[in-house]
């Protein structure tokens, strides 16, 4: 392994979300297995119903009985389940999630910037993050793609991507499904879905969340009484169309609202220094103000069988996206004044068009998938900034992108063999422009203003990135695989520049490539599966975020300065050792060293940067248990540990340090109650059971010896009930 990881030749080898529209190819998420096994996993990642075994890429999926398990509520739920996923809020607005897999992602969440991680909702592409952290609907499977994946998607993914696949409507088939869920700090989550068939061609669903919770940071100042507040709505309505078993047409429109208040900063001494979480802020926060996220889309998809082995996919998405968001600095942690106070008012809009052709020939021995891909979004920003000292910075921004891709992927199964080789091929060309323009106005404390000079910049970039697989059955049960994939981030603008200059030059693109080597294994009758994935990249013209003004930490410039490499493992394990008791297990390794950073002066500063949201070790075990059916129902049991490592958070401030922590959940479940025609269902949960405190953000904020630093939430417990039939 030693020898692999550390070889630069080595061998070639994862809105609002609260309402997701129909996928692109559903599938039961779950297959049965043969004498009480484990159960196969059916995944989409390459756009075909296939094995999560059989699939020779490092995915994780998990399932909606594993959602529902986990009690998994919103897309940040999903770190404690993935090693090597890393989600954090951002400081700005705890809605806007940043995402890193192996590493990679991204920090800011400028929109004059993409993401370094895609995320897909039933294949169309999010293009921004605020939002991320609305409660999930009616999720049939998650799967978390770690990874560039150069050659099957549209837009830029240079850490993986992440796909949620929806339930879609059911033909022929009334449904209705009720859940309620109470807890501590007041919280209430209700989630409502309808399936109403109309004829045997055509179905339509509605459904409607609402959840809300009470942050345990009380606000001792004025405005909204406690800092952590969350409030959200989601809505859906869905319609599928089938007149005849060739055409499967569906369309679906959702929309989440957000009202969550400003996550709570509190003033965080150099590690390994730590203070108590707080529950009160300070007595002189002056007006706190909610916050207020609408994501909205419509998605029209699309599938026509042309043959026995030919199928044709057309997949439409808009969304739109207006975000206002809040965030007091610190306010009493070295006077009556906060350090400043944000505002946001983001607004975005977006149009994407793709086609896909999937087939096969020469007898199945080759399956291909092709595509063509067109993106279309626009964006503009208004941010005001306010100091301590009452200087009062507006910033106008406006981005508008256009993308442009095709791509296929051949997979060829040689009759010779036994049918055991699989090689695979594929490719991605990317096009992509991109405009931006920038204006800053300062307002000093005495009414002088000053009208920074405008910004205006206009870029393309275009890129070819390429897939090469090696697959091979060991038996029906085993499969090992060899993968090289090259990942593409587009350049875009920093509207943080030092000069009007910077900001009008732009920083180019960023390119990884990685090597994997990857193990899937079912043994002893399905009772142990193991697969383990190795990965080597080497990262390329990292966009690097550098203070270029020695007379003003606020400026800085992103420059592609840095050259990387990342390398690690990630180890897969579930065990059914009795019918009714499920082990998981799954650990993520991961190392990265900046190799080459080009200063100013020219020298090579890659010693003073570091990677942030990197755990060397992370681990999650996990134990479900079914036990004998009694009168009442059915029991079944839930316990889940998730564990990491310390990570910096600051790329070029190595005092900036998330410490380990690790974090015990558990679920109690009584299902198949006797009630009618009923399905009932009662769950008691709890998370962070052992009420760890724990930072999940720090950064700097202008303190000596200190840093700004968001907590973790403390224990959580409470009932779900579920009706449904």
């Amino acid at each position: 392994m030693k020898h692999f990881l550390n070889s630069s030749a080595c061998l070639a080898l994862a809105v609002g979300l609260a309402g997701f529209a129909p996928a692109a190819l559903a599938q039961e998420q779950e297959a049965p297995s043969a004498e009480g096994g484990i159960a196969e996993i059916v995944v989409t990642a390459q756009h075909r119903a296939e094995s999560l075994q059989k699939t020779p890429i490092s995915v994780a999926a998990l399932t909606s009985d594993a959602i529902e398990a986990r009690g998994i509520t919103s897309v940040t739920g999903l770190q404690s389940e993935v090693p090597n996923l890393q989600m954090t809020p951002h400081p700005n607005s705890a809605t806007t999630t940043r995402i890193f897999i192996r590493g990679v992602g991204n920090i800011d969440d400028q929109i004059t910037q993409d993401p370094s991680v895609a995320v897909y909702v039933d294949g169309i592409y999010v293009g921004r993050s605020q939002g991320l952290a609305s409660d999930i609907a009616e999720i049939e499977r998650i799967e978390v793609l770690r990874g560039p994946q150069g050659s099957l998607y549209g837009r830029n993914a240079t850490g993986g991507a992440i796909n949620f696949v929806s339930r879609p409507p059911q033909l022929g088939k009334f449904e209705a499904k009720q859940v309620v869920s109470v807890g501590n700090y007041d919280y209430l989550r209700t989630r409502t879905r309808l399936n109403i068939p109309l004829g045997e061609t055509l179905a339509v669903e509605l459904g409607y969340v609402h959840s809300e919770k009470d942050g345990y940071v009380k606000n001792r100042g004025t405005g909204v009484s406690r800092f952590g507040d969350q409030r959200r709505d989601g809505y859906r309505a869905a319609v599928r169309w089938m007149p005849t078993p060739d055409i499967d047409i569906r369309y679906s429109y959702d929309r989440s609202d957000i009202g969550d208040t400003p996550a709570y900063l509190v003033a965080m001494p150099i590690y390994p220094k730590m203070i108590d979480r707080p529950t009160e802020s300070s007595r002189y926060v002056s007006n706190l103000r909610r916050n207020d996220v609408r994501a909205q889309g419509h998605n029209l998809t699309a599938s026509f069988q042309l043959g026995d082995h030919l199928e044709l996919r057309s997949l439409t998405g808009y969304r739109r996206l207006h975000n206002e968001s809040n965030q007091n600095y610190l306010t009493g942690a070295v006077g009556p004044f906060p350090l400043f106070v944000n505002s946001f008012d983001d607004r975005q809009k977006q149009f994407s068009q793709e086609f896909q052709l999937l087939g096969s020939a020469l007898d199945g021995q080759i399956e291909y998938v092709l595509g063509a891909y067109y993106f279309d979004e626009s964006a503009r920003s208004a941010n005001t900034t306010i100091t301590a000292a009452s200087v009062r910075t507006d910033r106008r921004v406006t981005a508008k992108n256009r993308a442009y891709a095709v791509y296929g992927q051949g997979t060829w199964t040689p009759a010779g063999l036994d049918e055991r080789l699989h090689l695979t091929v594929g490719a991605r060309w990317s096009r992509d422009k991109r405009q931006a323009t920038l204006q800053d106005v300062i307002t000093q404390a005495n009414g002088a203003v000053n009208v920074l000079p405008a910004g205006a910049g206009r870029n393309a970039y275009s890129n070819v990135s390429p897939t090469l697989i090696i697959a091979y059955d060991i038996n029906p049960q085993v499969n090992a695989y060899a993968k090289v994939s090259r990942g593409y981030k587009s350049g875009g603008f920093n509207i943080r520049a030092s000069s009007t200059q910077r900001f009008n030059q732009g920083f180019g693109p960023e390119s990884l490539t990685a090597y994997e080597l990857g193990f899937k294994s079912d043994l002893f009758d399905r009772r142990l599966r193991l697969n383990v994935a190795l990965f080597n990249a080497n990262y390329k013209d990292i966009q690097i975020n550098m203070q270029t003004d020695p007379n003003n930490p606020t400026r800085t410039d992103v420059l592609n300065a840095g050259k990387a490499r990342i390398y690690g493992a990630e180890i897969d394990l579930t065990a059914m050792p009795v019918d009714g008791l499920t082990l998981t297990a799954s650990y993520g390794y991961t190392k990265a060293k900046h190799k080459k950073i080009i200063g100013l002066n020219g020298e090579n500063i890659a010693d003073n940067f570091v990677f942030t949201n990197i755990p060397r070790n992370s681990l999650n075990l996990g134990a479900d248990y079914e036990f004998a059916k009694t009168s009442i129902g059915n029991f079944s049991a839930s316990v889940n540990y998730s564990y990491q490592d310390r990570a910096y958070a600051s790329v070029a401030d190595k005092r900036q340090i998330l410490p380990k922590y690790g974090l015990l959940d558990a679920r109690l479940t009584l299902s198949e109650i006797p009630a009618g025609k009923l399905d009932l269902r009662l769950s008691a949960w709890g998370r962070n059971l052992t009420n760890k405190e724990y930072l999940v953000f720090e950064g700097a904020v202008g303190l000596p010896d200190r840093f700004g630093a968001l907590f973790g939430e403390p224990r959580s417990y409470g009932l779900d009930l579920t009706a449904s039939f």
